[in-house]
């Protein structure tokens, strides 16, 4: 009997030696979902009326389809907390893809008070966006001065040499993106998984979210992974997240001449009529004119057109405006660079010159200009990895046939959009396949959508929600800008949006009037895609803006801009 307890004794050993490790490694997830956070100082200093912010680094796997790998990447958040009755959490992007959304959910908390007494505001640096540190850059993609076209690029140009000095620099950006091995894990899929681990973490059962552009697709896709777990979603500025992300991005020619046409070039001609003309016709072959001066200048006419392309935020437009001023007044004949425009905008064009260029208006040059155009040599690699990652790509000959389809009715920017996207030269294939919305949560999401937006195209949100019945929709008449809520300053979309956020309610469909544009009192009505019903909410006077609001709207059309930066 002795015998038998001592070889019993030693098979129940040989059990448990044996799957004791088994047991260890059952789920690879615990040391991810399990971990401690630890909320301390920010690598980012909070802007002005900002309150105060938090941050900590959460481990995530590179792979979440094989989170036993090994190999782990930091993510950084932050957290500005309610300041009242609290109700959860409400997670912040961006967009981009590449925006970081650590600071820029603190700063939507300055500017959303009301909101932020109900939640904390939570931000976090999506993989590949760095944030991890003030020097981390994120995922970055060398490009080799050798690899890029020399001397002036002009798309209207269609010789074969143009072609394809055009086509260098996007082939070089995608081989030089997806030769960094985290390119393949740099993607919606990946990121969606990431922003769920930060529930666990927090300890929240639902994540309620508020994204901008890329964000809207980001968002939607985690809805659409993660349906349980999703509380409250607003999508400002929308993609179309039921079809193509890369469908957005070759929208740009459109969006961004239907906004020059319809809109900027009346306001120039009703605000500086004796730089530009009298009328849209006037102010466009003004335009031309400015356009073949710069040339003589040795400035691109691809990197002059670039100026009134994605004309996203105030800043934005008034940018253009200062290259188109300076261009028009040269191609007279010289003279005084800001001759013509009234005293208000010539103050206003002026300190931008001191800000964006450090020299007066007086002082700006071609030259000077030209020694701000985009830096190839070193772009964001998670604006690539995501956009032609995330789903299969159009060919590189695809993209030159729409350059040829688009460039006439969209010469600003269809000529030279269909040579420089590097999609067509992208070859790894998506990894995952990334769902369309389940119709349970389309009740939890609200859209809202700038007629105008230059960014996102306005039948880009509307295709979404038409694709998925139930989706709440705000469209804004006449607005010309990315983003609307908290950064317009419009009092319709605000009180839409923060009557979803802090009490449920959402409409179906709804039309908020526009804001004036610079420097004007009234809207000036624009036919557009935007079909205004019997009754629409009366306009109310904008909110008045402040350096926050204007930081994040021009914060929004940086991340969001359709070249690198």
């Amino acid at each position: 009997m002795r015998r038998q307890a001592r070889v019993a004794a030693a098979v129940v050993l040989t059990v448990i030696t044996t799957s004791a490790p088994a047991t260890a490694l059952a789920d690879p997830l615990d040391r991810y979902t399990e971990q401690q956070v630890t909320w301390g100082a920010c690598p980012f200093t909070p802007q002005e009326g900002a309150p105060a912010v938090e941050c900590a680094l959460i481990k995530a796997p590179r792979d979440w389809a094989a989170p036993d790998s090994g190999v782990d990447l930091d993510v950084s958040v932050s957290r500005t907390k309610a300041t009242g009755d609290r109700a959860g959490v409400l997670l912040l992007n961006p967009g981009g893809p590449g925006g970081q959304g650590a600071a820029f959910a603190n700063s939507l908390a300055g500017l959303e008070p009301e909101v932020n007494g109900k939640y904390d505001f939570i931000g976090m640096d999506p993989r590949g966006t760095g944030g991890t540190s003030p020097t981390d850059l994120g995922f970055r993609c060398h490009v080799p001065t050798g690899r890029l076209p020399q001397g002036l690029l002009d798309a209207r140009d269609r010789g074969a040499r143009s072609i394809a000095a055009h086509q260098q620099v996007p082939r070089a950006v995608a081989e030089a993106c997806q030769s960094d091995a985290i390119a393949p894990y740099v993607t919606t899929w990946q990121t969606a998984h990431d922003m769920d681990l930060v529930r666990t973490l927090l300890g929240e059962e639902k994540l309620n979210y508020l994204g901008y552009s890329y964000g809207t697709w980001l968002g939607a896709k985690y809805a659409s992974l993660f349906p349980a777990s999703t509380g409250k979603v607003v999508l400002d500025s929308s993609v179309n997240w039921q079809g193509r992300l890369q469908a957005a991005f070759e929208a740009f020619p459109v969006i961004d001449q239907r906004q020059f046409d319809d809109q900027y070039l009346p306001w120039a001609a009703r605000n500086f009529p004796d730089v530009v003309g009298s009328t849209p016709v006037e102010a466009k072959a003004t335009w031309e004119r400015a356009r073949v001066f710069f040339a003589s200048q040795q400035i691109s006419p691809d990197g002059f057109d670039r100026a009134f392309v994605g004309m996203g935020s105030p800043l934005g437009w008034l940018l253009g405006t200062l290259v188109f001023v300076i261009g028009a007044n040269g191609a007279a004949g010289g003279g005084e660079s800001l001759a013509g425009v009234a005293p208000e905008l010539r103050e206003r064009l002026d300190g931008l010159s001191r800000t964006e260029f450090g020299v007066p208006a007086a002082e700006l040059t071609p030259a000077r200009i030209a020694e701000a155009a985009p830096d190839y040599t070193f772009v964001p690699g998670t604006r690539y990895a995501v956009a032609c990652g995330d789903q299969p790509t159009r060919s590189a000959a695809w993209y030159r046939a729409l350059s040829d389809r688009q460039g006439p009715a969209n010469p600003l920017y269809g000529w030279a959009y269909g040579l420089s996207e590097p999609c067509g030269f992208w070859s790894d294939a998506p990894r995952r396949q990334l769902p369309t919305l389940p119709a349970q949560v389309a009740g939890n999401i609200l859209v809202v959508q700038g007629e105008f937006d230059p960014q996102t195209g306005y039948e880009q949100a509307r295709d979404a929600v038409r694709a998925a019945p139930g989706v709440g929709f705000v469209s804004v008449d006449d607005a010309p800008y990315h983003g609307q809520y908290a950064t317009s300053g419009n009092p319709c979309v605000e009180g839409m949006v923060n009557v979803f956020l802090l009490h449920g309610s959402r409409p179906g469909t709804a039309v908020c009037p526009g804001v004036p544009l610079i420097d004007e009192d009234v809207v000036h009505p624009v036919a557009g895609p935007v079909k205004t019903p019997a009754t629409v909410l009366a306009a109310q006077a904008p909110t008045p803006a402040t350096p926050l609001r204007d930081h994040v709207q021009e914060y929004l059309r940086e991340v969001n801009a359709h070249s690198p930066r």
